[in-house]
């Protein structure tokens, strides 16, 4: 295909996809879902597990393999700035106000899940074609770990927002124990993706310079942008040529994580977490949330609908598996997590609740799985397994927290962009 068959082809694309997210949308918010599950179950749908698989000469036309740079192009894009926004509500002062329980239960949702995501792994390894041939056994046991260990934080903190429970005792222990739990996953995660190169120089620059980034950003950087919100909390707006320059300074941070082939979500988050709060934090959600979350965003879940193949899951054994991963996820995960709250004198209520938030796995999981099947980790059968693990996990999160912990909703209306 030349160009610009390509760019005419890519607006049908955009204009199929934001119409399957919303009809699929409107029936799962219909059902008491969120919207992150029904854009993860649109993407598979739109790939070639249901829509390929009725007309798979109509799916090849809409998503012709020619495209796919194109759409990962995009995806990227939506991705690093959905990451950026989640940064703006990265609240340190949450881990402070309950750094106990928070930790105890951040660990336990770390070291549990990773320690059964490694033993899967291993026992795994080498079969089924669930890894790639260049994978060593000790690459996979800890991507596999890594991934086991991720919270979908953007949905966690969607229902406490939902609930109107963001400063209640369980809201506060929530939100901070997964933040640091995805903070440490994504460390990890960086740590496994450098080590992949085989280079130890190669892993130490990796590895050295997004440690370096990051200190520089939470240092230096945060000091550098305080005149930003000063500007803004004076003005009482933020002007089009702050936003350009912002916009400017995400993608510098996302290229450069990329570059030193970490991830570019890691620049853009880390860019995020350094921006100035208040007025400017909110006046970037107002101006970019919108687009974010329902134009550029259903891309990368498309994205990943395309590379997920149900029918690859075709014999016992790959089905015992995802059983065994699901169970797995759920014990290591949703138990291990309330159970460190238990220990720590948290109420029953707020420990089944809250081990029900940590479970789920959204978004995030498929930002990890996709960067494993970029990097050759994976195989195309355990990718599909790992989003049937990640669908799932994400359905049960609100039926059961709303059975666990029962409280009126407030008006989903005024809920920040960045937490969709």
């Amino acid at each position: 295909m030349n160009t610009f068959d390509l760019s005419v082809r890519f607006f049908l694309q955009m204009a199929f996809i934001l119409g399957v997210c919303n009809l699929v949308g409107y029936v799962a918010v219909r059902l008491g879902q969120s919207k992150v599950v029904s854009e993860m179950i649109a993407g598979v749908m739109m790939g070639p597990s249901l829509f390929g698989w009725l007309t798979p000469e109509v799916q090849g036309y809409v998503f012709p393999k020619a495209s796919m740079p194109i759409l990962f192009a995009v995806a990227q894009v939506g991705l690093s700035l959905y990451m950026f926004t989640i940064g703006l509500e990265f609240n340190i002062e949450l881990i402070r106000k309950r750094i106990r329980s928070a930790f105890a239960v951040s660990f336990a949702g770390i070291a549990v899940p990773f320690a059964l995501g490694a033993v899967i792994a291993f026992y795994t390894f080498g079969k089924m074609g669930l890894f790639g041939a260049k994978s060593t056994v000790v690459e996979v046991m800890l991507f596999m770990g890594a991934s086991m260990s991720i919270t979908a934080f953007p949905m966690l903190a969607r229902i406490i927002y939902e609930r109107g429970i963001s400063n209640t005792s369980l809201g506060t222990l929530a939100l901070a124990a997964g933040s640091i739990d995805d903070a440490a996953a994504w460390c990890v995660l960086a740590v496994v993706l450098a080590s992949f190169s085989g280079d130890a120089q190669f892993a130490a620059i990796a590895i050295g310079g997004g440690v370096g980034y990051a200190v520089f950003m939470m240092v230096v950087g945060r000091r550098l942008l305080a005149p930003l919100g000063a500007v803004v909390e004076k003005s009482k707006r933020m002007s089009p040529g702050m936003l350009a320059f912002v916009l400017m300074l995400v993608m510098g941070g996302a290229w450069f994580t990329d570059y030193i082939r970490i991830y570019a979500v890691f620049g853009a988050f880390i860019m995020g977490i350094a921006m100035p709060r208040g007025k400017f934090a909110k006046e970037l959600e107002r101006a970019l949330g919108p687009l974010v979350t329902t134009f550029l965003l259903p891309v990368f879940f498309v994205y990943s609908g395309l590379n997920t193949r149900i029918g690859l899951v075709d014999s016992t054994e790959l089905w015992i598996l995802a059983v065994v991963i699901s169970a797995a996820a759920t014990l290591g995960k949703g138990v291990a997590c309330g159970a460190a709250a238990r220990m720590c004198g948290e109420p029953m209520r707020d420990c089944l609740a809250l081990g029900t938030l940590m479970n789920a796995r959204g978004l995030m999981e498929l930002i990890i799985l996709n960067i494993g099947l970029e990097r050759g980790v994976i195989g195309a059968p355990l990718f599909a397994i790992r989003v049937l693990m990640a669908i799932v996990t994400t359905l049960m999160a609100t039926p059961l927290f709303n059975r666990f912990y029962k409280v009126a909703a407030v008006s989903p209306d005024p809920v920040p962009n960045a937490l969709l």
